[in-house]
């Protein structure tokens, strides 16, 4: 009689998250973190201190939070140019409709992350149904975004702001380190994204379409509908951006917004996510917007000029990149 075979127990969402953190593309960007932080601590005692890391993530969460969206638009092979601009479009909408037009705050909130959503539909329809390359479509409607933020703020600031649109920016303890509920927020996206990504058929379908969208449409899965669908994600979450970042500066700054789209990219490439679609970690976003995080703040805190600061983040970026190329032609 032969005994029967018991099948193998699934894997926990944690354990999966714990595997893919110790293997693949995540490994070299969580070491060069570590080693930013281990320079620094070395360099000045403030670095390593409560309040100061509060405030790195304080610093990288708006950018971080871009950076959502800009990773599930380069899993597909795409690249969103239009983010930041996308993003400060909707803080004016929300910082105007509830100052002057007296809209309530829940509602006014409510219309700038439609009108971000709606932005990203939009890249979406064009970027299928078109169809044309996302980076044209993003590059236009950066400048689409851009010229509508400009006139409908008619280049004014937005003060005087109700306490609801800030709410995210207040502060609660952690021993005697003072966190803002925008940061539990950002780390809280990153977290269910990395679930969305890695646990669900969504996900694989994301992975599928940036490894080659004419094999995974010739497997059944919709190809156009997950495009619109990531893209429209990331409309929503550049508003989510931008509410963290009105709750961050207290107003709504028409002039927001305007290198974060590089910024993004910055930090979804030095988490190494490929450019070319299929292959990356929403976590490995979050650890290289902390790197940028990082050395930014280290070397203000050590006294280097801002100047050396972009630089060194130029040729991280470009470092990431050969190392994407060189792993993509080891594969091949």
């Amino acid at each position: 009689m032969t005994a029967p075979t018991i099948a193998p127990p699934e894997r926990s969402a944690a354990t999966a998250i714990r595997q893919r953190l110790l293997t693949g593309s995540v490994v070299g960007p969580l070491v060069a973190l570590l080693i930013a932080c281990a320079f620094f601590a070395t360099q000045t005692d403030r670095f390593l201190t409560g309040g100061n890391l509060s405030l790195i993530i304080q610093q990288v969460m708006v950018v971080g939070t871009l950076a959502i969206g800009q990773t599930l638009i380069i899993l597909t092979a795409g690249i969103d140019l239009a983010n930041g601009a996308i993003m400060a479009f909707g803080t004016i909408v929300m910082t105007k409709l509830a100052v002057e037009s007296g809209l309530p705050p829940l509602l006014a909130v409510l219309a700038g992350l439609a009108v971000c959503t709606a932005f990203g539909l939009a890249n979406g329809l064009l970027v299928t149904r078109v169809p044309l390359p996302p980076f044209i479509v993003t590059l236009g409607m950066l400048n689409i975004a851009f010229a509508l933020t400009h006139l409908y703020s008619d280049e004014q600031t937005v003060t005087g702001l109700p306490p609801e649109l800030t709410a995210l920016g207040n502060t609660f303890a952690i021993g005697d380190t003072q966190v803002t509920y925008g940061s539990v927020v950002t780390i809280a996206l990153f977290l269910l994204f990395a679930y969305l990504l890695g646990q669900t058929a969504w996900g694989k379908h994301v992975y599928a379409v940036g490894n080659n969208a004419e094999a995974a449409r010739l497997t059944g899965i919709r190809t156009n509908r997950v495009l619109l669908g990531v893209y429209a994600t990331a409309g929503l979450v550049y508003g989510i951006a931008g509410l963290l970042l009105v709750a961050r500066t207290g107003v709504g700054d028409p002039q927001a917004g305007q290198t974060d789209n590089l910024d993004s990219i910055t930090a979804v490439v030095l988490g190494g996510t490929s450019l070319f679609g299929g292959r990356g970690l929403i976590l490995g976003t979050l650890i290289g917007a902390l790197i940028v995080g990082v050395i930014r703040n280290g070397l203000q805190l050590i006294g280097v000029p801002s100047i050396y600061q972009i630089l060194i983040t130029g040729i991280l970026v470009i470092l990431a990149v050969t190392v994407d190329q060189i792993s993509r032609r080891r594969v091949k």
